[in-house]
């Protein structure tokens, strides 16, 4: 086969996504930059909530798109099964900052296809983690 229809994520869906990482961030009580990109890595929803680093509006969105090019949550690049700071550092480099070694970026996947990618940061890289995780939860939950 040549082609292959492509399940697409909406700009509806990545509000609802951006809702539910929205709620766990106010339930954990850190403000957090959430990013939602579509397969592509480009952009689909963003918000900074009141009171999230500023600093850290560019690491969401790096993470979110590095979810969604690698098609596998952002993090250490493991060579062996034990992450490689080289590795990662040069993965980064090598891509002129479009991966990232830092946790907090999760692809969303929907039937087996990655249909983009959520990238979360402001947090400790758990918190991102988690708040990341609870907007892939409500994709599953719509699909």
């Amino acid at each position: 086969m040549l082609t292959r229809n492509n399940i697409r994520l909406t700009l509806e869906g990545a509000r609802v996504i951006l809702a539910a990482a929205e709620k766990k961030a106010r339930e954990i009580k850190v403000p957090m930059n959430i990013a939602v990109v579509d397969e592509g890595a480009h952009l689909l929803v963003f918000a900074r909530m009141d009171g999230a680093k500023l600093s850290s509006i560019e690491v969401a969105l790096t993470k979110a798109r590095a979810a969604a090019l690698r098609r596998a949550p952002s993090g250490p690049s493991p060579t062996g099964g034990e992450p490689s700071a080289v590795l990662s550092l040069g993965l980064s480099l090598a891509t002129d900052g479009k991966l990232t070694p830092i946790r907090g970026g999760l692809p969303l996947v929907v039937k087996g296809q990655c249909v983009g990618g959520i990238g979360v940061s402001a947090g400790t890289e758990d918190e991102d983690v988690l708040v990341a995780q609870a907007g892939v939860d409500a994709l599953k939950a719509m699909a």
